[in-house]
């Protein structure tokens, strides 16, 4: 049987979006079936064998849409491999060193924690000031948040690349 994998993301102004289809062409190229699709109500698991779920951090939380997404679905998930992203801290350095250590965000570590995810992944995110409104520039300012796009492509494919051979 075919792996069929899913990669599900939220994201706000399109950066985890473009890193889950940058995971998806990874995993494609590895021979596997995937669909990526951002998460709404209507997206459901289960026809997956395996899934990928990445959120968007912003103040230190993920997108609701995530969120609800391992909550209302947290059963089905924990029957199958499943790997967890994050896109979010920008600056230089380790992604999880600029957001203290914690790899998911503290009000979502039980809900993780119950999926027993195979790798729990932090990556850099992109802060475009020009898609930002008003209160989100002045949030930037006020805790100097560095701007600009720090993603790291290499490493994102690099981790895509661990699930592939997780999953062959």
């Amino acid at each position: 049987m075919s792996q069929r994998v899913l990669v599900a993301y939220a994201s706000k102004y399109g950066s985890t979006a473009e890193i889950a289809e940058r995971i998806g062409q990874t995993l494609r190229r590895a021979g596997l079936e995937v669909d990526v699709a951002e998460i709404t109500p209507t997206l459901n698991p289960m026809p997956y064998t395996a899934v990928v779920v990445g959120s968007a951090v912003y103040t230190g939380v993920w997108l609701k849409p995530a969120v609800e997404f391992l909550q209302g679905y947290s059963e089905v998930l924990s029957k199958r491999p499943v790997w967890i992203f994050s896109s979010g801290p920008t600056g230089e350095g380790d992604p999880m060193t600029l957001l203290k250590g914690w790899r998911v965000p503290e009000g979502q570590r039980h809900l993780v924690e119950r999926l027993q995810p195979r790798d729990v992944a932090v990556f850099h995110g992109n802060i475009d000031t020009e898609k930002l409104n008003l209160a989100e520039k002045m949030m930037i300012t006020v805790i100097k948040a560095p701007t600009g796009d720090f993603r790291n492509w290499q490493a994102i494919e690099a981790w895509a690349g661990g699930v592939a051979s997780a999953l062959a």
